[in-house]
């Protein structure tokens, strides 16, 4: 009989600011995210994050519920002294009390949030993948099976919603995959999926990545607060995973594209463009350091090409070329992931490989995104 002892993270996600438009509030909507457990367990626990809001939430009601099963039987997550609904302050993380129930390794789980009264939208973070889908509906339909199809749309935007802990097996552990817009994009996905395929049921794949994060810098401007906090802040924030045992690190492509500046863009000034030698000190400083104190093994993962962004130089280039000469001469990492080698062109280097590029010539197609999870090795697995 299995025995259950142990906590580790079975879904996780980066919380970041999110992208300003004219309308940041939501009042009276449920959201819901349908989320894979890769383990078996006994109970769940749900950490909430509003870490970059600038004002209070109040999740009315959160329920969890689990999907496939003859009957729809939503339960309650709880927080604090037995309470249904809790108040998160801003720049803060609260963590649910653990709901009891029996889940399957591969089963899905609903979980579901209401807010009654106007919320700012401001904490979470845009991830695409077969496996990251969510929906809101105007109106509270936490415990609904079925949303109304003529009030519900569906979004890739994650609220709130930080990370997911199972009590399961000893042997279970956690992955994580750190990074930017590659990362918050498909590749995880796909990754926890060839687990599965694999019959590597004992790791989880926990995602803490946000579109156009820089190592070095950040925008404090609303035009680009999306783009998410720098290293050095969100890394000792985004490592808190339970049962983790390594690190996958693929970031550092935006230190390099991003300044154009001033006279083209007066928030990209040339000042933001660092040396190679200081990227290497970030991620020694800011990542290794960090996450070596909590007992991780750090794996470096490649910068993928770049060749006909709308940025692109061959000073550029050349950055990108050292810096992943050095990932993956390192000794102060574990291993290399190289994701470069894994999508280029083998006849032009600079380039994607003919079908790997999206077509912006940055970001990948999904089939380059299932070439980079083929390419983990094993033995992270």
């Amino acid at each position: 009989m299995e025995k259950f002892t142990k906590w580790v993270a079975c879904w996780g996600n980066a919380t970041s600011i999110t992208d300003r438009r004219e309308g940041v509030y939501a009042r009276d909507i449920t959201l819901r995210y349908p989320i894979r457990v890769c383990f078996s367990g006994s109970h769940l626990r749900f950490r909430f994050s509003n870490l970059t809001g600038t004002e209070p939430i109040t999740i009315t009601r959160a329920c969890v519920a689990l999907c496939g099963r003859e009957q729809y039987v939503p339960e309650w997550i709880r927080f604090g002294d037995d309470e249904l609904g809790v108040t998160i302050q801003p720049g803060t993380e609260v963590e649910s009390k653990p709901v009891e129930l029996s889940v399957r390794a591969g089963e899905t789980v609903d979980v579901s949030m209401y807010f009654a009264n106007f919320t700012q939208m401001n904490a979470g973070t845009l991830i695409t993948g077969p496996l990251s889908k969510g929906k809101y509906a105007y109106g509270n339909y936490c415990e609904s099976e079925q949303l109304p199809l003529d009030l519900t749309r569906n979004t890739n935007w994650f609220y709130f919603l930080n990370t997911i802990d199972i009590l399961t097996e000893e042997r279970n552990h956690a992955l994580v995959c750190y990074g930017d817009s590659i990362t918050a994009q498909s590749w995880p996905d796909y990754l926890a999926l060839r687990c599965a395929e694999e019959g590597r049921n004992h790791v989880s794949v926990i995602r803490r990545a946000v579109s156009g994060t820089r190592i070095l810098r950040q925008y404090d401007c609303i035009t680009y607060q999306a783009y998410g906090l720098k290293g050095a802040t969100r890394f000792p924030v985004e490592m808190n995973v339970a049962g983790a045992s390594d690190v996958i690190i693929q970031h550092g492509i935006n230190d390099i594209i991003h300044p154009v500046g001033t006279d083209v863009n007066p928030f990209r000034p040339w000042s933001d463009l660092p040396t190679v030698e200081e990227m290497e000190q970030g991620v020694e400083e800011l990542y290794i350091r960090y996450a070596r104190a909590l007992g991780l093994k750090v794996w470096a993962g490649t910068l993928l090409p770049i060749y006909g962004w709308r940025t692109y130089t061959e000073q550029r280039e050349s950055m990108r070329e050292q810096f992943n000469a050095w990932l993956r001469a390192s000794s102060l990492f574990d291993g290399c992931v190289d994701f470069d080698k894994a999508v280029r062109d083998p006849a032009n280097p600079v380039a994607f490989a003919p079908g790997f590029d999206s077509g912006d010539h940055l970001h990948p197609s999904e089939a380059a995104y299932k070439a980079m999870a083929d390419c983990v090795p094993a033995e992270l697995l």
